[in-house]
């Protein structure tokens, strides 16, 4: 066990005043994860913050993403943050169904997804501004100074980028406390609503970016996407911009994989194929980008049926 784990799970034993079992929760690729319980039954969730993740531009400083914790919980939407430590948090332990892809595209769970980011949204800003253009030119250059090797044909698609960000920018949206990061296990359903875990890569976005992000993340089709935005707006009109941020999101969490692959090594999931992963995000972003309605998402216009 890292000596960093060893350290806090010390520190919660003295906080708790009592000992306690920890239980490493498998899932998460960064960060460590444990559930800690006592003898009597109190639960909480311990999360260990690896600083080598904010170092290699895969997450924001440390002390940014405690602080968005701390806010993310302010809302209701976050676990609650019940003690911090030097790069470890002790969390609200949420007893709830970590959901998956499939569970997150059912018609319900959309519109609960949507309730929960515009509860997200509505709440205290964020420490940090978060764009994803600037995260795909930060994990661009680490691969360019580290000679990691990009998913064939990626660096032939970039300009398509380029055309994204400046049709984003022609009509700009307020940013807002965004996740940014909602794969279908960062989403927790509690009989009080979905719950929002994880707050490594958040900042101050576009709310576009977060349901594109979503979309991607859980395979969302057109319709689908349809659901999501008009669940969020009240209507449809944006799903242009939201169809344009799924591009962008597994464009950029395509390198995500690259960088971790090449420059963090996760000894508790040997067998995980981050190369696998990328080549995934990255042909998903080729296949839309090169799909005829490209073009109609970029002038702002909803493709035709």
């Amino acid at each position: 066990m890292p000596d960093a784990v060893t350290d806090a799970l010390d520190l919660v034993t003295a906080w708790a005043g009592r000992p306690i079992i920890s239980t490493t929760i498998k899932g998460g690729l960064s960060h460590h994860i444990a559930r800690v319980e006592t003898d009597d039954g109190e639960r909480w969730l311990l999360r260990v913050l690896d600083p080598l993740i904010a170092e290699t531009g895969l997450g924001i400083p440390l002390d940014q993403e405690i602080s968005n914790t701390i806010r993310a919980a302010s809302t209701g939407v976050g676990a609650q943050v019940l003690h911090v430590m030097p790069n470890a948090v002790l969390l609200e332990y949420l007893d709830g169904v970590t959901l998956d892809a499939p569970a997150v595209r059912e018609p319900a769970t959309i519109e609960q997804i949507a309730a929960a980011c515009r509860r997200l949204h509505s709440g205290p800003a964020f420490v940090n501004d978060f764009s994803i253009f600037r995260k795909l030119a930060q994990l661009l250059a680490l691969c360019r100074t580290h000679d990691l090797t990009l998913p064939e044909g990626y660096l032939d698609v970039l300009p398509a980028a380029r055309d994204i960000e400046a049709a984003l920018d022609a009509h700009p949206l307020p940013a807002v406390p965004c996740h940014n990061d909602l794969l279908a296990e960062n989403l927790i359903a509690t009989p009080a609503g979905i719950r929002i875990v994880d707050y490594q890569l958040s900042g101050n976005n576009d709310p576009c970016f977060e349901l594109g992000d979503i979309a991607a993340e859980s395979d969302f089709d057109p319709d689908h996407v349809v659901r999501l935005t008009r669940a969020y707006f009240g209507s449809d009109d944006l799903v242009p911009r939201v169809r344009l941020n799924l591009i962008m999101s597994n464009l950029t969490w395509a390198l995500w994989f690259v960088v971790h692959q090449g420059l963090v090594r996760n000894e508790a999931l040997p067998d995980f194929d981050y190369s696998a992963e990328a080549a995934d995000k990255f042909a998903q972003a080729a296949r839309d980008i090169a799909d005829p309605s490209f073009g109609h998402l970029i002038d702002g216009r909803k493709p035709p049926t």
